[in-house]
Parts: C-alpha cells; structure tokens; sequence
C-alpha cells in the first residue's frame, strides 16, 4: 500500500488515503450485475434450510402424538389426575404421621425434663443434707475434741494431786469401807421390809 499525505496551507496533516492494490481482486465492478455466489452467501443460506427441515420434523411429531392419541382413545389427563390426587393422599398421610411422632416426640422429652427436674430437686435436697451433715461433724469433732482436751486436763490434774498428796488417799480408803458398809446395811433393811 501506498500512502500520500497532503499539506494545506495551515500546516495541518491529513489522514493517509489508500490506494488499491493491483494484486487484489476488484470489488464489483458493475453494481447492476446480479451478484455472483461466493463461499460465505452459500453457507449462510444453509441454516435456513436446516432451520425449516427441524421445524418440519416438530409439526410432523406433533402431529403424530395428536394422531396417536386420537387412535388409542385415552387422555392422559385423567390418569395424570388420578395420580396427582393418590400423591396427594400419601403426602397427607405422612404428614399426618410425622405430626403424631412430633406430639409423641414432644410428651418423651417433657417426661424426660420432668424426670430430670425431679433428679435435680432430689440432688440439691442430697447436698443440703451432707452440707448440714459435715457442719454436725465438724462440731461434734470439736466437741470431742474440747472434751478430750478437758479429760486430758482432768487426768494431769488427779495425777499431780495423787503424786502430791498420799495422805488424803489414805483418808478416802476408810471413807470408802464406811460408805460400803452404810450402802450393805440399808440394802439389808430394805430386803427385810420387802420380806413381811
């Protein structure tokens, strides 16, 4: 290709003109000439052609099912009816079903909250009791242990004052015979009175 540029007197370029190229087959020379079948306008009058046949088969199929259906005498729209209206019975059915086991399912676990309320009552009243129990311990364990401190006490006591005093124990002995010897003479009054 060949490019020309031109300049006018403002100093402006212009933009490049293309010149054909002798190489290159002219475009139609005489427009009133019918036109010539090229490649590209035979392919696209293909899909019409293709286009019809398809429709074509599509009434011819429609047809037949019209004819087919007119020939063996039975709609399908009762059938289709019939089975609509069986689903229908089975899907009322199992609903009514899944409603009774959702009850069902409801009453087993109000039980079982019930069962676990009366559990959770009965362990608390369980921890009340073993609180109070283990507070009863614990003063009972002061308790003997108060007492055993006493004891202990008492004991160191009568020890210092057995070790301390010999004298007053000898004293108790006769204090002891006497206190023996009052007791056997009222028990022996006593049986003589129950013997009249």
């Amino acid at each position: 290709m060949v490019e020309m540029t031109t300049s006018h007197s403002d100093n402006r370029a212009l933009p490049p003109m293309q010149v054909a190229d002798p190489t290159r087959a002219p475009l139609r020379a005489d427009p009133t000439a019918p036109p010539s079948r090229t490649r590209g306008q035979h392919i696209g009058q293909q899909p019409i052609v293709i286009t019809a046949v398809a429709l074509m088969l599509v009434v011819v199929g429609i047809g037949g099912i019209f004819g087919w259906r007119a020939y063996s005498g039975s709609s399908p729209e009762p059938e289709r009816l019939t089975a609509t209206r069986l689903q229908q019975a089975r899907v009322a059915q199992v609903s009514e079903q899944i409603v009774e086991k959702t009850k069902g399912i409801e009453a087993t676990q109000q039980q079982s909250i019930d069962q676990l309320q009366v559990v959770q009552d009965q362990l608390q009243t369980m921890q009340r009791l073993m609180t109070s129990q283990q507070a009863e311990t614990r003063k009972l364990t002061e308790q003997v242990g108060a007492l055993t401190s006493t004891l202990d006490n008492l004991r160191q006591s009568f020890a210092s004052t057995t070790v301390g005093d010999d004298k007053p124990a000898a004293r108790e002995t006769p204090r002891r015979a006497r206190s023996r010897a009052v007791k056997r003479s009222k028990s022996a009054t006593v049986q003589r009175k129950r013997g009249r």
